[in-house]
């Protein structure tokens, strides 16, 4: 098992990563180059950047893939918001997404603190 498994951050972004995939694959075909690839690529690269942020060595390295990651979730909420709006998605599927999103970044944020108090990845160096 990989470090980052153990992160609930990586687990809820992973899992939010699945349900975006899921949803783009019912948008509509002309988006498969727009919207759609673009709502996979921010998602994916939450947990990626989780991934490989708990990869390097020292907290400076986590907190800047951690800050990647949460910019990822921000643009996420805006490619949520335009699927909703195009209609891509039924308002329902649109604030599971969005709840499920705000969850992440929430958790995801409270693992960027943790390393800017110092508190995180204990046995690391800046």
């Amino acid at each position: 098992m990989a470090p980052h498994d153990d992160l609930r951050a990586f687990q809820v972004s992973y899992d939010l990563g699945l349900a975006i995939i899921r949803s783009t694959s019912h948008w509509p075909k002309h988006e498969l180059f727009g919207l759609s690839a673009q709502a996979r690529r921010a998602s994916s690269s939450i947990s990626i950047n989780i991934a490989e942020g708990v990869a390097k060595r020292g907290r400076r390295e986590l907190r800047r893939y951690l800050d990647i990651a949460l910019g990822s979730l921000a643009e996420l909420d805006v490619l949520i918001r335009f699927a909703k709006d195009l209609k891509f998605i039924p308002i329902e599927e649109a604030e599971q997404l969005e709840q499920k999103r705000a969850h992440a970044g929430r958790i995801t944020w409270r693992l960027y603190e943790s390393t800017v108090k110092g508190s995180g990845r204990p046995n690391s160096a800046d």
